[in-house]
């Protein structure tokens, strides 16, 4: 396939790119794996952390909301602020694979092959 401007695409610099791009990605994963966010509920007496790949890591609740007649409440208090970090994790993980999840979208036009169209009938 002949790219527009009459050259072959440089399929050494395709390879480099996509090479880096690797790099990074795994780079990131590893960014997440040591990371730990946190969420909090009931105006910050219980606190989740949350690993980067959404493991909860640590649970802290403060005694004075401990209420032996209503752990009904205390057990909302716990979902939310897990639910809170697994959030916060979640964001963490597209600010830091986000420029990669698009992947080849960056990548130069593969005369054709980038866009998806393979020059096959019905395309």
């Amino acid at each position: 396939m002949v790219q527009p401007g009459g050259g072959m695409p440089d399929m050494q610099q395709l390879l480099q790119q996509a090479q880096k791009m690797q790099e990074q990605l795994v780079t990131a994963q590893q960014e997440l794996a040591d990371a730990e966010v946190t969420g909090t509920s009931g105006g910050g007496l219980v606190t989740a952390t949350v690993s980067g790949g959404m493991e909860l890591k640590a649970l802290s609740i403060d005694p004075k909301i401990v209420d032996p007649d209503d752990a009904e409440t205390l057990a909302d208090l716990v979902v939310a602020a897990v639910r809170d970090a697994t959030t916060n994790a979640q964001r963490l993980t597209e600010e830091k694979l986000g420029p990669l999840a698009g992947g080849f979208g960056g990548m130069p036009d593969l005369g054709g092959l980038g866009g998806g169209n393979l020059g096959l009938p019905g395309q």
